[in-house]
């Protein structure tokens, strides 16, 4: 088999967030078809537990630790190299020094970055045939952190935002081929890259439409059955929680008026001080990282994703439809899944519109909302096994 360099910014495993499950799919895919060369790292202590998954998988690896605050400190020497920060707080001699090694010593010629800043460790004199996840527009996330931000924090995001788009432009101009998560997302970018345009194309994400099945028989993790509205998601990132306390402080109270018994969940690792100050609500839980988070979708009433920051494909809301459920949600959450007509989706940008169709559909529903129609849409759009097929000609061409 042809040897092959895949270069992640996180461990991709265990696949229980965003970007972990598309790596890790990724990953697992192309073990079957290459000598996978996997270098990445871990920002997580409770992930250097999984490196014998990955082990197993590939024929060499190689894991770098990276703790935040030394990481963001070393960021900053992007403010005296005009460098977006993002790519100084991935710099790392003993990853560069792997790479250098590999390429070199296994020949290797086919190289697959997942994340931009990941393509600091590919020089022009390694000569390689280079492809790039780009997965999101990360440099328009950044625009839109930094118009809800004033003063300092508003120019330094701004600036990544300017910084990191000459990056990514310069990167796909410079790569054989590069796509993103979603075809808006692609979309978004040529138009912001036009001379690239014709290297760029999309992947779309994938659900384990088995594993995200109605058909499982969960145990219910709520002490009682009444309204539950939950959201999943990694609950320290900035994005899912301004999502939850917009939700919180907008919507639910007045969902609650109605419903007096009506309980928002908020389930994810490492709920932010924020997120957890939400909990001095009776009628609203903060769990903190769960085991799985299927019961907790399976057996709730609403599935919702107000996210109003965020770009390509929102995993929470693909599980929650191949789960069978009815889902709220913001136009942003739902920016990367076509056809959201044909689906059981309610969209809503303003609170009182999104109270409006809450309201509506427990006026009118069961005690628990299940909608096949979500399900097979997801299945229909969004198989691995056909997405992984697009990478796969995409390294082979």
């Amino acid at each position: 088999m042809e040897n092959l360099l895949f270069l992640a910014h996180r461990i991709p495993y265990p696949p229980n967030k965003g970007d972990k499950i598309r790596s890790y799919h990724f990953l697992k895919h192309l073990a079957a078809e290459y000598n996978v060369y996997l270098g990445t790292f871990i920002d997580d202590p409770n992930d250097w537990q999984y490196i014998p998954k990955l082990d197993e998988l590939c024929v060499e690896t190689n894991y770098q630790g990276l703790k935040s605050l030394p990481a963001k400190v070393k960021s900053l020497q992007g403010l005296l190299t005009g460098e977006p920060l993002s790519l100084p707080y991935y710099k790392n001699k003993a990853m560069q020094a792997w790479v250098d090694q590999n390429i070199q010593q296994h020949t290797i010629k086919k190289v697959l970055i997942f994340s931009s800043v990941m393509a600091q460790f590919i020089k022009p004199s390694h000569a390689v045939d280079l492809v790039v996840d780009f997965v999101d527009v990360d440099s328009d996330k950044w625009r839109q952190y930094a118009a809800s931000k004033t003063g300092l924090s508003r120019w330094v995001y701004q600036r990544e935002s300017n910084t990191l788009l000459a990056y990514e432009r310069q990167l796909a101009e410079k790569a054989k081929q590069s796509f993103f998560v979603s075809e808006q997302e692609a979309a978004l970018f040529k138009s912001l890259s036009p001379s690239a345009a014709n290297k760029v194309t999309y992947v779309n994400n994938g659900v384990d439409t088995d594993y995200f099945s109605p058909e499982h028989t969960f145990a219910c993790p709520y002490p009682d059955r009444t309204d539950v509205f939950v959201f999943t998601g990694a609950m320290d990132y900035w994005a899912n929680v301004d999502a939850v306390k917009w939700f919180a402080e907008a919507v639910f109270p007045q969902i609650v008026k109605s419903y007096p018994s009506a309980t928002f969940y908020i389930v994810g690792s490492r709920p932010t001080k924020d997120v957890q100050a939400l909990a001095k609500n009776k009628n609203i839980i903060v769990t903190g990282a769960v085991d799985d988070v299927r019961p907790y979708v399976a057996h709730a009433t609403l599935a919702v994703a107000p996210l109003r920051i965020a770009r390509g494909i929102q995993n929470k809301v693909l599980e929650a439809m191949a789960l069978g459920k009815y889902v709220i949600a913001t136009s942003a959450a739902m920016e990367g899944i076509p056809s959201a007509e044909q689906v059981s989706v309610s969209v809503a940008d303003e609170a009182e519109l999104m109270v409006a169709q809450i309201t509506a559909l427990l006026d009118a529903r069961p005690s628990t909302l299940v909608d096949n129609t979500n399900r097979e849409f997801v299945k229909a759009e969004f198989s691995w096994q056909q997405n992984v097929h697009r990478l796969t000609q995409m390294l082979q061409a």
